[in-house]
């Protein structure tokens, strides 16, 4: 019986720690885009080119770790 190997992809998990209030609707947009609505929302993305670009486009309001 052969064992499969599961890789682990790493992860991003991020929380929107300030206000998207007087964000530009670009930014609103991609922060609900990953998912975050309120403060203290938190969410697990993948890592990849596009997850990363969301991050860098709003990563004055929120707060990244490795999942």
């Amino acid at each position: 019986m052969a064992q499969l190997s599961i890789s682990k992809t790493s992860q991003y998990k991020i929380k929107l720690v300030k206000s998207l209030i007087k964000s530009k609707k670009d930014q609103i947009a991609t922060a609900h885009a990953l998912g975050l609505r309120k403060i203290g929302d938190t969410t697990v993305q993948p890592d990849n080119p596009q997850t990363k670009g969301k991050i860098k486009k709003i990563s004055h309001l929120i707060e990244v770790t490795e999942a």
